[in-house]
């Protein structure tokens, strides 16, 4: 807290040198607002988004370029592709999309090679990758296993005392059946596994766990749920004071000790065993080097209390989210987990475990025309693929976490990063 103080005390020393304090005052005082607002829109039309676009023109700081840039030809043609995906749209976001493998995946599902897509900003990342893929399939590749499939949503009720919560939770329990029917009304897809009560004094979460098959599955859990929590308010004797169809107990979109212990999404595995000479030649160190590092980072973690102990899980998940549709968001709670490394004679089993992997191959943003041509890369996109999509997102992470782990251990890290990204800028180091 002193620590905290002294640097807000810092920052506004630093402020009065700028300004004086009633000018301060000024600038955070609230004030009216000077521009029109923009008319929201959910039917993507092309009158809808051109009018959004004159009225964002009007305004001065908007320059000339920026529909152009946005609203490109492309984006123009494919206007219906979008429908359902977003509201008020104005274009589309430009990322640069590299590739990286292929990565050889024996998976109980995913079997083959696979061309990744990662989209980014941030050179060395997509280099880095492929580094790591290149080990691993070098190695005879990745066995990767999805291990249980589960989407949570908690709705929360609150009582006017334990008793009346108790009761609460006596009537659920006795009438499973008629709310799990309540919850399968609502989708073909996805199935309610998991009805789980949890009374906090006069506030009871209902753990709702569903199997989502090959969608992320986020709205599919909250349409069912909101269906079982009407059954229950329709039917109930015991009624509370009031209810929320979610109630933060779930996890949903961050790191948590229930996530990390029980999973949300698939909880998938990847591994591979490497030999020392395999570890020389593509990663330019060595198997001492690589486990001392993970020694002492896993240390790191412990000690900084971190959810679990891994490198950079989420510089995978953005890339690979926001190149195939996926909700890039759950990167918060997706990107929890451990990686492992453990020595032989002369070789190391090296290991990686995501609990919350939230991923889908149907669904939300993954028919939108540049998440479709990402999966299309991968042989993944549609029905009957999200497991194996999960495993090969699994043995990306894995190779990730070889590779930063041998760059950090034997001190190519740095100077990675300063060739493929500032020297490359402007040609010069910045």
């Amino acid at each position: 807290m002193a620590r905290d103080a002294n640097s807000i005390s810092e920052y506004l020393d630093t402020l009065r040198g700028r300004m004086p304090v009633e000018d301060i005052r000024a600038r955070l005082a609230p004030k009216p607002s000077e521009r029109k607002g923009i008319r929201p829109f959910t039917d993507i039309r092309r009158e809808n988004v051109e009018r959004t676009w004159d009225q964002l023109e009007e305004s001065a700081s908007t320059p000339s370029n920026a529909r152009p840039a946005l609203l490109d030809p492309e984006t123009r043609r494919d206007l219906d592709a979008y429908s359902g995906n977003i509201e008020t749209l104005i274009g589309t976001a430009k990322v640069p999309m590299g590739i990286a493998g292929p990565v050889r995946v024996n998976g109980l599902n995913a079997q083959g090679e696979y061309h990744v897509p990662l989209a980014t900003c941030e050179a060395a990342l997509v280099a880095s990758y492929h580094r790591g893929m290149r080990a691993a399939t070098a190695a005879g590749g990745v066995t990767a296993a999805v291990l249980t499939r589960g989407v949570m949503r908690s709705p929360g009720f609150a009582f006017a005392n334990e008793i009346s919560a108790g009761l609460f939770v006596d009537w659920v329990l006795r009438n499973r059946d008629m709310l799990f029917a309540a919850a399968q009304a609502t989708t073909r897809h996805g199935r309610l596994t998991e009805l789980s009560p949890h009374i906090e004094n006069e506030v009871v979460f209902l753990l709702c766990r569903y199997d989502t098959a090959d969608a992320s599955g986020q709205n599919m859990c909250t349409i069912a749920t909101d269906a079982l929590c009407n059954a229950i308010i329709s039917h109930c004797p015991v009624q509370p004071e009031h209810w929320f169809v979610e109630a933060n107990f779930s996890s949903d979109k961050k790191a948590s000790a229930l996530a990390f212990l029980s999973g949300r999404g698939r909880k998938t595995t990847a591994s591979v065993v490497l030999e020392e000479a395999i570890v020389k030649r593509h990663l330019r160190t060595s198997i001492d080097r690589m486990d001392k590092y993970v020694r002492m980072s896993s240390l790191g973690g412990i000690v900084s209390g971190t959810m679990g102990v891994q490198g950079h899980y989420a510089n995978a998940l953005a890339a690979i989210f926001i190149a195939t549709g996926q909700d890039a968001a759950c990167v918060a709670e997706c990107a929890v987990g451990v990686t492992r490394l453990e020595r032989s004679e002369g070789s190391m089993r090296f290991s990686v475990t995501l609990p919350n992997l939230l991923v889908g191959t149907v669904g939300g943003g993954t028919g939108t025309p540049t998440a479709r041509a990402a999966l299309d890369i991968l042989g993944l996109y549609g029905a009957g693929n999200a497991d194996a999509f999960a495993e090969v997102v699994a043995a990306t992470c894995l190779a990730g976490e070889l590779s930063i782990i041998a760059a950090l251990s034997s001190g190519q890290f740095t100077g990675a990063h300063h060739k493929l990204a500032r020297t490359r800028i402007s040609g010069e180091a910045q």
